[in-house]
């Protein structure tokens, strides 16, 4: 059995250097200490990926020792300095680790993923050779032209050795021409219905459920009618959802009214906890309505995690109640407890956000 805490120290022992920390409700984030770094209206920004080659090579190699780990690299350094950076400098205590057990259920991943030939890929699919418990994605698997060709030779050398234990949902790039049969081919069943890419599954006691954003979805639809049904007839106390296009944002692409039936459907039956990509970057919203009210009492707590890889944006002005926002590559990892959950935001090799905390079921 893996020991989360091992996992955590791990992933800080590759994700470089130390960042201060401010707490916040049930959370806390990595912050620069004044005056060590750089920022950019509250987000982290990098200093410059070419100066921290050796240092950082160096890491790797003595962590992987071998060339998968020094290609991981050199598209996290491509990456940023096309991006203008992550959130990577500072120094300070280190955040505290979330409470978790090592027989909690784990659910990790991020979308917005493969990039060829530069994205950033084999370096977050390096963060899931070290993390068990199920794969998500939240769609845009794949970029320009989603062939099955491109699904086996872009997605399949970095995410796909874990093929078997991920459960995906499309996003607006997996449609693209000459259509959503590549990406309905590659992943098989795990994707759901043929056609449909909407379906729910169980983690231990939390219900899961992945919807498509590409299809249907206000009031009347049919993916609509059922979701009604699934959350009539899986009333647990621990619910998380996730598709590709996010209901809030404060990134380029920003909020997808579309979605918000679907949204007000989750609200309404209990659910804890949604998941999006679409925006590349990392967001963490405080527990809200589907008006944007925050909602301690029964709000949902929305996860930004378009950071699988693709080429990274920046902010605008902070949407209500988004209470962290980086932009850098890396995956969620949740903890799904019988009564609450934990969070962990893990970087790729050479960054140093992370952002972490707890919540509880409704």
């Amino acid at each position: 059995m893996r020991d989360p805490r091992a996992e955590h120290a791990l992933d800080r022992a590759a994700g470089g250097g130390v960042m201060g920390y401010v707490s916040g409700p049930s959370g806390y984030s990595e912050q620069p200490v004044p005056g060590s770094g750089p920022s950019d209206s509250g987000r982290h920004v990098s200093s410059d990926p070419a100066s921290r080659w050796l240092d950082t090579s160096s890491r790797i190699g003595a962590r992987w020792g071998s060339l998968a780990g020094l290609v991981a690299l050199a598209a996290v350094v491509l990456s940023s300095a096309r991006c203008g950076g992550t959130p990577d400098s500072g120094t300070g205590p280190t955040p505290p680790d979330p409470p978790v057990s090592a027989h909690d259920p784990v659910l990790v991943g991020a979308g917005d993923i493969a990039m060829c030939p530069l994205g950033a890929q084999s370096a977050t699919a390096l963060l899931l050779d070290r993390i068990g418990g199920t794969v998500f994605t939240t769609g845009d698997n794949v970029y320009d032209a989603p062939t099955p060709a491109k699904y086996a030779d872009c997605y399949g050398p970095a995410w796909g050795r874990h093929l078997e234990r991920t459960r995906p949902v499309p996003g607006n790039h997996d449609y693209d021409p000459p259509g959503s049969s590549g990406y309905f081919g590659y992943f098989g069943e795990n994707a759901g219905p043929k056609g449909l890419g909407y379906y729910s599954y169980d983690v231990a006691t939390w219900h899961v459920i992945a919807l498509n954003s590409q299809i249907g979805m206000q009031a009347g639809s049919a993916q609509y009618a059922w979701l009604q049904s699934d959350l009539a007839a899986n009333p647990v106390r621990c619910t998380v959802a996730y598709f590709h296009y996010p209901l809030f944002s404060s990134s380029q692409n920003g909020p997808t009214a579309s979605v918000r039936d679907l949204w007000r459907l989750l609200y309404d039956g209990g659910a804890d906890v949604i998941l999006n990509g679409n925006d590349h970057v990392y967001e963490r919203f405080a527990p809200q309505d589907p008006a944007g009210r925050a909602d301690a009492a029964r709000g949902i707590r929305q996860f930004t995690v378009g950071t699988g890889g693709a080429t990274l944006y920046g902010f605008g002005t902070p949407a209500p109640n988004s209470e962290v926002r980086a932009s850098v590559h890396g995956v969620l990892k949740l903890y799904l407890q019988a009564s609450g959950y934990a969070w962990e935001f893990v970087p790729v090799a050479g960054q140093s956000f992370r952002d972490g905390g707890t919540g509880t079921c409704h």
